[in-house]
This record gives C-alpha cells, structure tokens and sequence, in this order.
C-alpha cells in the first residue's frame, strides 16, 4: 500500500488528506443523527404526564430541553408561549437552528465528493506530464527503456483511482445523511404537531371541522 501510494506522487497527498476528512465527518455524523439520539423518549408524553402532576415549570422545560433536540425544539415552544400561533412560530425557530446543527459538516463532505475526482484528475495530468518529458529527454537515444515511463503512467492511474475511491463513498454517504436528515425533521415536525394540539386542543377541533 506505502508503495501505492509513493507511486501516486504529491497528489496522492491531498487525497489522502480528503480521505481522513471524510472518515471522519461520516463516523461523527452516523452517531450524531441517531435516530435514538434525536428523538430519544417520548416528550410530548412528558408534557402530558406534567399536565396533571404540578403543571409545566422551568425546571421541567430545562429538563425536557436536554433530552433530546427533539425535547430542546418542544421546550422553546412551551416557554413563554400564550397560544397556538406563537407555540409554532417558536417552534418553527428552534427546529430550523436544530435541523442546521443536524447539517453540520455536509457541505465539507460533499465538497470532498466533488474535488476528490479533480485531484486524481490532477495527478493524471501531471504523471502523463512526466511520460512526455521522458519520452523527449530520450527522442534523441532510440527507444525508451519502459522503466523510463512506468513511473509517470503509476502515477496517472494511481491517483484517478485513489480520487475515486474517496469521491464514491463521500458522495454514497452525504446523500444518505441528506435523506436521513429530511426523515428525522418530517418526524420532528410530527411530534410538534402533537405538542401544539396538546397544549391547544381547541386548534386540534377547528382542524378536525375544516
């Protein structure tokens, strides 16, 4: 593998720098966007059990909010809210600066799905670069010994390959996370549904007429 990779030139370098990125964003987001993590419990059944034992405090909202992002989205909700309309106006803010922390490192990973091709792209260029300065260095002295041109063919196809083999599963993984993301925000918006007609029954009923 070390072989490969001096094989590939410098520009085996910035994939490789490309490659650990990647590992890294997909690992921290595959246990960040667990959905046992984001909707961990049931908040709005915490709310419901609060309603006939002391009501709802700060101190159960502070409670409520650590949760799960689901239960901090319900909390802003409930604190300070008089009616329905200002319930999801409240709602609405704190889901999207949730839904923009769910996000986080995405557009990293996939620039690296972008770029990575061009930096394999790169290397090619460079290492058929290297094949025509050796074939010229040697136009005057016959054939060119094959070891003459092995290096710089090794370096184009080692680095189109390392480009693609980082590009494909950054790309494979961002759109899962994307997807994943829009799922777990549908389901959110769901649960606060639920909160709302909880705490405003009387919206749920004008609802149900229409």
């Amino acid at each position: 593998m070390l072989d490969l990779v001096l094989a590939g030139g410098g520009m085996m370098l910035p994939i490789i720098i490309a490659s650990v990125i990647a590992m890294a964003i997909i690992f921290e987001r595959l246990y960040t966007l667990r959905r046992g993590r984001i909707m961990a419990g049931d908040p709005v059944e915490m709310v419901r059990s609060w309603q006939g034992h002391g009501g709802i405090t700060a101190a159960r909202l502070d409670e409520l909010s650590r949760v799960s992002p689901l239960g901090r989205i319900l909390a802003a909700g409930l604190a300070g809210s008089h009616s329905a309309d200002s319930m999801r106006v409240r709602i609405e803010d704190a889901g999207r600066h949730v839904a923009h922390q769910m996000e986080r490192y995405l557009n990293t990973l996939g620039t690296i799905a972008l770029i990575s091709p061009l930096f394999g792209l790169l290397g090619t260029v460079i290492g058929i670069i290297d094949v025509f300065q050796a074939i010229t260095a040697h136009s005057g002295a016959g054939a060119v010994a094959p070891e003459l041109l092995a290096g710089g063919i090794a370096k184009a196809l080692i680095t189109t390959a390392a480009g693609i083999m980082v590009a494909v599963p950054a790309f494979i993984f961002h759109r899962y996370f994307r997807g994943l993301i829009d799922e777990l925000v549908i389901d959110m918006e769901a649960e606060a549904i639920r909160l709302v007609d909880l705490i405003h029954p009387a919206g749920l009923g004008r609802r149900q007429a229409a």
